[in-house]
């Protein structure tokens, strides 16, 4: 329990300090505390985000060197991805009964472990072992770091805050691959894992320093149903999985059985909660539903157009691996530039408006890199590559503001979790459709692109109906929430 006023006074300047980093009332921290707490949310960002791109490099490497096949080394893949989707709305609700500070904080110190594991891992049975561990913290990071930005920021520039954490994870994205090859060049693949190590504790140390704390919204948090719900999502990743990458059907059709029937479950468990496990209270916000909705498509068409450039670029101008990494890297480093510049735009724009102009020109990039004859140069993919990424940004932060600052403070948890899994649902959604057309289509062909420009351009079109929706009527869904 965090000190009361008359206790700091008596403790002095510790007990202030600790008053203050345990102050959330809807306002923010101030200067230069706010600083220092959005660093520690940063470096965990950054960790996450680098652990997704690093490892894809270096697969082949560390199936060689492990003494494993394609297939099985795809494991290294999965068993990050199928935690993480498992464990995001399940540590959200966590974080809302026994506070985000604590989830988050634990989050890291399990990323670090595990990071530690990966690093010494003997075989490829273990490797997975620690990389699903790894996905636990990482979904205890995503799962709550919104809620966190949503207590370090006040309310006015909740949409600044919003916009360094896109440029964070823009940047990380972008310097994933070049921090691979960099790494493999000089040294074993296990040092991917060993630079979380520095990195992982000194956002722990910095977090628990100055992350705010505050009481959670609630005090008890149901296990059973969210072990229910935890099951659904692992078993509808692994149907989803089997099904694009030509698994036995039978397998598969037993698990989105299994997934229906959770899913299902968990729906009608969820009815008359106040704060259900399952958010279908923030699915009952039309401003809310259609953010998610255009957040899931946006991540998926990205999702294809990042799977697929790599191949495209390979088969038409036969460059090296180091060279499509430098090819990709307009789109990443747009998105950094513009998302802190959609998160001051916000404050004056709708974010239904600003969306789907970025969506727009994302589409429009999209388009232009799948007309592109297939004997030109490098170079001519390099402006609408940047189109494509600039757009994105300018989506990104406005739809995010609305998805954290629309939900009730009490459900803000519930709002991270959400956030966090409209992302993955995409991103998750777009490389499994890849697969798919992969099987249909030619390797390198444009088609996925135009399927991934279809998909900017429906999310486009769903950012714009929350036009249709009144302050008022927001006003009184939120009331009603």
């Amino acid at each position: 329990m965090m000190p009361g006023r008359s206790d700091a006074t008596s403790l002095g300047k510790v007990g202030i300090a600790r008053e203050e980093r345990g102050r959330s009332d809807g306002d923010g921290l101030r200067q230069p505390m706010r600083a220092w707490a959005a660093t520690a949310i940063w470096a965990a960002l950054l960790l996450s985000v680098l652990d997704a791109t690093i490892v894809n490099v270096a697969l082949p490497r560390m199936a060689q060197d492990l003494v494993a096949s394609p297939a099985r080394s795809i494991w290294i893949v999965n068993a990050y991805q199928i935690a993480i989707t498992m464990l995001l709305l399940p540590v959200a609700a966590l974080g809302e009964a026994i506070g985000f500070r604590r989830v988050y904080l634990v989050g890291i110190a399990i990323f670090v472990f595990a990071s530690l594991g990966c690093t010494i891992a003997p075989d490829l049975a273990w490797l997975a072992t620690f990389r699903f561990v790894q996905g636990i913290g990482a979904a205890s990071i995503m799962g709550v770091s919104g809620a966190l930005v949503r207590r370090v920021y006040p309310r006015a520039l909740l949409g600044r805050g919003i916009g360094y954490n896109a440029l964070v994870i823009a940047v990380g994205s972008a310097a994933g691959p070049t921090i691979a090859a960099a790494v493999l060049a000089v040294a074993s693949w296990r040092w991917l894992f060993a630079i979380n190590l520095p990195v992982g504790l000194l956002g722990l140390l910095i977090g628990i320093r100055f992350l705010p704390g505050g009481t959670p919204a609630s005090t008890w948090f149901d296990w059973p149903r969210a072990a229910l719900l935890a099951m659904s999502f692992g078993a509808f990743f692994l149907s989803a999985a089997g099904f694009a990458q030509g698994g036995a059907w039978p397998i598969a059709s037993a698990e989105i059985v299994v997934a229906a029937a959770g899913f299902a479950l968990s729906w009608r468990l969820s009815k008359g909660d106040a704060a259900p496990l399952l958010p279908i209270d923030l699915l009952a916000d039309r401003q809310l539903r259609l953010s998610y909705m255009t957040s899931a498509c946006s991540f998926a068409a990205q999702m294809i157009a990042y799977v697929t450039l790599p191949f495209l670029f390979h088969e038409r101008l036969g460059l090296s691996h180091v060279a499509i990494g430098l090819l990709l890297t307009p789109w990443p480093l747009a998105t950094a530039i513009s998302a802190p510049i959609a998160g001051r735009l916000v404050e004056r724009f709708p974010a239904s408006i600003l969306s789907g102009a970025g969506l727009g020109m994302t589409t429009s990039g999209l388009v232009l890199l799948a007309a592109i004859p297939a004997h030109s140069g490098a170079l001519v993919f390099i402006a609408p590559m940047a189109l494509a990424g600039a757009g994105f940004g300018l989506f990104q932060t406005p739809n995010n503001r609305v998805m954290l600052g629309q939900a009730p403070e009490r459900r803000s948890g519930a709002a991270a979790g959400m956030l966090a899994t409209a992302r993955l649902t995409g991103q998750t959604g777009g490389a499994l459709g890849v697969a798919l057309m992969f099987r249909v289509f030619r390797v390198g062909s444009p088609i996925p692109l135009f399927v991934a420009a279809a998909l900017a351009c429906m999310a486009a079109v769903i950012s714009m109906q929350r036009t249709r929706t009144s302050p008022a009527q927001a006003d009184e869904a939120a009331a009603a929430l």
